[in-house]
């Protein structure tokens, strides 16, 4: 079996049990920490595990081709495959794969207008109904923020809209602009705990018409409003700019375009928020399977890849939270409503999605847990002097949050 080449060799730690099409039984690492057993219904997986495993592992296991036995799951074997990343890519033939994803990294994250909007349907526009079945009330699609171990996922997305709230430092009569709006949650949040108006931008129809029904819901009154457009084609200047978990979607070429658009935008008292999925281990690609499945054009960056932007777009970085294990225990929880909801979503679509769904989530949360992703929270602005001296201000605004009655009825 000449994925059993590959498995000798990369597989040092775990216990793996690879059962062939042919039924026999091969074994691989030390015996020792996560345990896996899988079963390869067809033989040519034998060869295209071998030469593409981060890829062909994923779409085996959504065609049922490659299945989990004797009581482990997928999770197992991800798992498994997180411990060996550095084996898995030490050997010559994944070595040079990996220097050629490098190497077309860019073309992969080309994301114009237009081409922007086709990325973006291929993911958002899925059945609303899938992202209620595992997303907290609000809809939130992005890292919570657990302010305490067990922390139910509502609070902690209601804990992480508060933070950067309270990082904008809102005021009464602000106009806020919502970068990748999703389906509304936060720019009602913020037009609840702040006399503002906020203008929540996307280019997801499925989210664009969700976050016009909650809004209507909620009795916004035409404080918050949301439009189907690219965040390049406004020229309205804003007092506060946010954005949340889109950013992964812009793509390295773009960073310049992105910051001067924010710096055009923002006016010049005006504070912006950024947060995004970040590598913790430099610059790289994206995941092909991810980018094949889930995200096509999409790329978490390092910071090192941000911050030159960013300078040369003449904004000033105030603040950068690295938030590191939130993620993780984000998508537990998502992958845990999955679980307990299977029935419906595979009705919703067929048994491939929901595995597919599965493996992204599985794949999502171990790769925070073992420090390859964080999640970033950069706050800039055009003066040096926009916000306090100390972050003491952040703790006294959320506390006041906490404390205020909203002023809009919830819309979940």
């Amino acid at each position: 079996m000449l994925f059993a080449l590959l498995l000798r060799r990369a597989v040092q730690r775990g216990d793996l049990t690879v059962i062939g099409a042919d039924g026999r039984s091969h074994r691989f690492g030390d015996g020792e920490g996560p345990r896996s057993v899988i079963r390869l219904h067809d033989r040519r997986l034998h060869t295209r595990l071998f030469f593409n495993p981060w890829l062909r592992i994923g779409e085996a296991y959504m065609a049922g081709s490659l299945t989990c036995e004797d009581g482990t799951t997928i999770f197992d074997l991800v798992d498994l495959g997180f411990r060996n990343q550095d084996e898995l890519d030490g050997y010559p033939w994944l070595a040079a794969l990996n220097r050629l994803n490098r190497m077309i990294r860019r073309l992969n994250q080309y994301n114009p207008i237009g081409r922007a909007q086709e990325n973006v349907h291929h993911h958002y526009d899925l059945s609303r109904r899938l992202f209620e079945l595992f997303l907290d009330p609000s809809l939130q699609y992005s890292c919570a923020y657990f302010e305490y171990p067990g922390q139910p996922l509502a609070e902690a997305q209601r804990a992480k809209m508060r933070l950067i709230a309270a990082k904008l430092r809102l005021a009464p009569g602000q106009l806020v602009l919502d970068i990748g709006c999703g389906w509304g949650g936060l720019a009602l949040h913020l037009a609840s705990v702040a006399e503002v108006e906020v203008l929540g931008v996307t280019l997801s129809i499925e989210q664009l018409a969700a976050a016009r029904e909650r809004a209507q819901m909620a009795g916004a009154d035409g404080r918050v409003r949301f439009e189907l457009i690219d965040y390049r084609l406004l020229e309205q200047r804003f007092d506060r700019i946010v954005s949340v978990g889109m950013f992964e979607h812009v793509g390295v070429r773009h960073y310049p375009e992105f910051f001067e658009r924010v710096a055009s935008l923002l006016k010049p008292d005006g504070i912006a928020l950024l947060h995004s999925i970040g590598r913790s281990d430099g610059p790289g690609f994206t995941n092909p399977w991810i980018r094949k499945y889930i995200f096509p054009g999409g790329y978490s960056p390092a910071l090192s890849e941000v911050l030159p932007p960013v300078e040369r777009s003449g904004l000033v970085v105030t603040d950068i939270e690295i938030l590191r294990l939130h993620y993780a225990e984000t998508l537990k929880a998502w992958r845990e409503n999955v679980y307990a909801n299977r029935d419906e979503i595979r009705a919703l679509y067929d048994d491939r999605f929901l595995r597919m769904w599965e493996f992204y989530l599985v794949g999502s949360e171990l790769s925070f847990r073992y420090g390859y992703n964080m999640v970033f929270q950069m706050q800039l602005a055009h003066d040096i002097a926009a916000v306090p001296l100390t972050r003491d201000y952040i703790g006294v605004a959320e506390r006041a949050q906490v404390a205020r009655k909203p002023k809009l009825k919830a819309a979940s």
